[in-house]
């Protein structure tokens, strides 16, 4: 994600390199590599222009700090600028309402029923809600039946009318049926068209009318880039949305649209897909979005994606599992799992400052733990609990039954030995200490 447009930034922030003040005629020069690397992620020009002029205003004449470059000021300018195109902070989803009625727009193919699903699974986890999905496509054949199957995955029930082929009456039924059943959240799926038409504007508004809904949220293919900029505004012109949703922003995605989206429509994004997992959904945070653009991370995001899979209790078990130098194979096997459960690989090395520069042109399997697993699976439940009796008749059956060479297997327990050494090391705090004085920075060295 915004890869491409990473690398363009870098490189209109290095024309500063080697000097001491940011000029009228260096900015301009950054400032015009900074336009082209925004229209080539498909930002519109318009935004794009108004975007640099901003920027070459605030920049030029600033005074170089000695502890700072050119660069490093730009960059804080340009993150800033860019926290600001994208909304300034993050928008709240409104469910006020007994029940809050949620309607969802968008294009045919753009993700709206699966991220129907996806915002079931929020409002259950994070906002402690009952919600009701509502089937309102009354033309899409399998759009029915995609509902029900993500509302069985979700543990939500979903309200469908099969043979109504009225989505106006569809939806004015739900509700009933929600405050008949304790459901204090209604989310209607509706119809979308391959392109916009006045059938279809007419259709979602005449639903608007009919539920008065408490939150309108359009949802768009981030991979559109500036078409999906010109479908919102169809849609705000005729249904005036409260929020935007942006799909498969884990794609290979130019990131026009995120930037472009807010400043047209002048509407907040409020939620962004990161995957096909009905918990890959994440509440959109300009500032956060801002540092990733910028090849900064987005350590906050990683560490609220682990607290997800975080359980205390196991925690604790592991902890003293550690210290008595008890850990085996069946934990190594679980925290892969807690790993998966955070999200696509890429997409987490990307949330790490620094590293989602160096790993930008490696190719990171979503599939890269299936070999590890495939190995362990193979172990006998002694084994798995015992690694230091693996024998070597043993790693060959293992390899054997995994698919797998016995290098391979000797590879990956090496790996797991490592790592249960540098664990315990952690789990002791007077080998923490002695850490904390051998490295500058981390408390105890002299810089």
């Amino acid at each position: 994600m915004f890869g491409n447009l990473q690398d363009k930034l870098d490189r209109a922030f290095k024309v500063l390199k080697g000097h001491g003040q940011i000029s009228e005629i260096n900015v301009a020069e950054t400032t015009k590599e900074i336009r082209r690397a925004l229209l080539d992620a498909d930002v519109s020009f318009k935004v794009a222009k108004q975007f640099t002029a901003r920027v070459k205003e605030k920049a030029i004449g600033q005074n170089v700090l000695t502890t700072l470059k050119p660069g490093q000021v730009l960059t804080k300018i340009v993150h800033d600028e860019l926290v600001g195109l994208m909304g300034g902070s993050e928008a709240e989803i409104n469910i006020q309402g007994n029940p809050a009625v949620i309607l969802i727009a968008g294009l045919q193919g753009s993700g709206k029923t699966t991220f129907t699903g996806k915002l079931a699974t929020y409002l259950k986890t994070k906002k402690g809600r009952k919600p009701l999905l509502v089937g309102g496509d009354v033309y899409r054949p399998a759009a029915m039946d995609q509902l029900e199957v993500l509302g069985g995955q979700v543990e939500t029930e979903v309200y469908l009318e099969r043979e109504n082929k009225n989505p106006v009456e569809i939806a004015r039924n739900s509700i009933k049926y929600a405050k008949q059943n304790g459901f204090n959240v209604v989310i209607v799926d509706t119809a979308g068209r391959l392109a916009v038409d006045e059938a279809m504007m007419t259709e979602i508004g005449d639903v608007k009318e009919a539920i008065n809904p408490s939150e309108i949220l359009f949802v768009v293919d981030s991979m559109t880039g500036q078409d999906a900029v010109n479908t919102a505004k169809a849609f705000n012109d005729k249904l005036n949305f409260d929020g935007v949703v942006l799909t498969k922003l884990d794609g290979d995605t130019r990131g026009g649209a995120a930037l472009s989206i807010r400043e047209v429509v002048e509407k907040p994004i409020k939620f962004v897909g990161t995957g096909e997992k009905m918990d890959a959904l994440d509440v959109f945070y300009p500032s956060r979005m801002a540092d990733r653009i910028l090849g900064m991370g987005d350590v906050v995001s990683l560490v609220e994606r682990a607290e997800l899979q975080f359980d205390e209790e196991q925690a604790k078990k592991l902890q003293k599992k550690i210290a008595k130098n008890q850990f085996d194979f069946n934990d190594f096997n679980d925290q892969i799992q807690q790993i998966k459960k955070m999200g696509n690989l890429k997409d987490l090395v990307g949330m790490i400052p620094g590293i989602g520069k160096m790993m930008k042109d490696v190719d990171i399997d979503d599939n890269a733990f299936k070999g590890i697993e495939a190995i362990i699976d193979s172990m006998t439940p002694y084994e798995r609990e015992n690694p230091k009796q693996i024998s070597g008749s043993r790693r060959k059956r293992i390899a054997g039954g995994s698919g797998n060479t016995v290098i391979e297997v000797n590879k990956l327990i090496k790996q797991f030995e490592e790592t249960s050494k540098v664990m315990k090391m952690m789990s002791n705090k007077n080998n923490m200490a002695k850490m904390m004085k051998n490295f500058p920075g981390l408390g105890g060295g002299k810089m």
